[in-house]
């Protein structure tokens, strides 16, 4: 079991890619229409991953840097989106970016916040902002309100390596108020889903680096467990995956 935050994705790339959810196009207007965080503005992507978060900004004529230490998912996210004229990679962390002082407009983090030593990552961001440069804070958090939810929560619980160790470090209200302090940070949620198949809800599960991998013991109870839950819940052989998406923003 890989423990590190910075390798422990390395080999869930693909399915990374391939299946972990998007970000409402919603977010890049609130943060427009809120923090005036026009197109003409620096993004960097902090534990950008293959670039999910990068993306969402790109396609709307932005121009982001995506910091990435893990090498496969930088790489990754080069291949993605090399072609966007306003990308670029660069290998970072959150504790040391390896950006210039006052160098970027706003600071975002998608699914990755949870990895960062807080301490440490929050001077790093105050060095690379601008004066009056924003931060926003991005997860998908999956809903566990239906039934199908609630057993694929259940699922993940049983099977899992950390993921109640994961889930939690530094994502509660307290640890987010408390990073934003003294200013005030502002929470804004949105909708989101995935619609999966069996195939596509496999991948969303082996792509969660808390889950056993194809060759780790514990994979074929998992995926068989995985099996029984689809076939009770599918609807015309799919199965929904809901999410609230929190934005926690504000100044550092």
């Amino acid at each position: 079991m890989v423990n590190n935050s910075t390798t422990r994705f390395s080999n869930r790339v693909e399915d990374y890619v391939k299946y972990r959810p998007g970000y409402p196009v919603e977010i890049v207007k609130f943060l427009h229409d809120n923090y005036s965080l026009t197109q003409d503005k620096l993004i960097a992507d902090i534990g950008a991953g293959t670039g999910i978060s990068t993306a969402l900004f790109l396609n709307k004529g932005y121009r982001v840097i995506a910091v990435e230490p893990n090498d496969e998912m930088r790489v990754k996210s080069v291949e993605l989106l090399g072609t966007y004229h306003g990308f670029m990679a660069h290998n970072g962390t959150a504790e040391n970016t390896g950006l210039t002082d006052a160098s970027v407009d706003a600071v975002i983090a998608g699914q990755a916040f949870h990895w960062f030593d807080t301490v440490l990552t929050r001077a790093e961001f105050k060095r690379i902002l601008k004066p009056g440069g924003i931060v926003a804070l991005i997860w998908n958090e999956r809903k566990t309100s239906s039934a199908f939810e609630q057993e694929y929560d259940e699922l993940i619980i049983k099977h899992a390596r950390d993921y109640v160790k994961v889930d939690h470090r530094n994502i509660d209200t307290e640890h987010i108020a408390a990073f934003f302090n003294p200013e005030a940070v502002h929470l804004e949620i949105f909708q989101n889903k995935q619609v999966f198949d069996f195939e596509g809800l496999k991948g969303r599960l082996m792509s969660s680096s808390y889950m056993p991998a194809k060759d780790d013991e514990g994979f074929d109870d998992m995926i068989a467990d995985l099996q029984v839950i689809f076939d009770k819940f599918k609807q015309d052989g799919m199965i929904t995956i809901n999410y609230d998406t929190k934005v926690y923003s504000g100044k550092l």
